[in-house]
């Protein structure tokens, strides 16, 4: 099923970001078949649980990708179906989101606090804020902010709690290695959420993977330009797919 892409969403906002990606996707390819699957809406913050709930759902021997969180969880579950996975590719998504000793270039621990803290106090006004830093470095970034909320769904506070928990659990670095498929992982150079240096990073753990930053774009890239995206992509899984 090489002509079948999984995409998965970022934390809170839903699967409307990727949309236009997928529509552009699908414009270039016609024979490729394009789905975003929603994040599991689990009150656990057990990764192994949402990746087992993932496992369960999302097609078998496809290409799998992800924004950000989806992006993390697609490296997990790549990792976990080897040969059954045709590729991956994740988009401004790092190894791992919280910073710590061995991956410096991240959020910092007592930020990422805060943040869970103003979550769990005032979810709608955290959604709102994390929405503002995911348009930062964008050309219209309150535009972009406002189309990122308005599309965002009514979680209950307990699920996007449990999602920033898994969020910050999370280091994908061992899943990145052990993955043997073709892997594209593309970052944005104003990203207020996944610093720019983690591109590099990325490259010093897995030199034989294509890796890509995209210099005058923020941590929402792929909804800024859903078809420059697109195209990167799509050389990507014809490049691959010739293998």
């Amino acid at each position: 099923m090489r002509d079948r892409l999984i995409l998965l969403p970022g934390w809170g906002l839903g699967i409307s970001p990727l949309e236009p990606l997928a529509a552009a996707l699908q414009g270039l390819d016609e024979h490729l078949r394009v789905e975003i699957e929603p994040l599991p809406e689990l009150e656990s913050s057990d990764p192994q649980e949402w990746l087992e709930e993932l496992d369960s759902t999302v097609p078998q021997d496809a290409w799998l990708g992800g924004w950000s969180l989806g992006g993390m969880l697609a490296t997990e579950l790549a990792a976990r179906r080897g040969d059954r996975c045709c590729g991956l590719l994740t988009l401004a998504s790092s190894a791992s989101f919280v910073a710590h000793e061995q991956w410096p270039n991240a959020m910092p621990a007592e930020t990422f606090d805060a943040f869970l803290a103003g979550c769990k106090a005032d979810p709608r006004m955290t959604l709102k804020r994390f929405s503002l830093l995911c348009a930062q470095g964008a050309q219209d970034p309150r535009g972009l902010s406002r189309l990122l909320l308005g599309g965002a769904p009514q979680a209950s506070v307990s699920v996007l709690m449990s999602g920033l928990e898994v969020l910050a659990q999370l280091d994908t670095r061992q899943a990145l290695q052990a993955f043997r498929g073709p892997q594209l992982h593309l970052f944005a150079g104003l990203d207020g959420l996944v610093p720019a240096e983690a591109a590099g990073d990325l490259l010093a753990l897995l030199p034989d993977v294509e890796i890509g930053l995209i210099e005058q774009a923020g941590h929402a890239f792929l909804l800024e330009d859903p078809h420059g995206v697109a195209g990167a992509i799509q050389a990507f899984l014809h490049e691959s797919g010739d293998d």
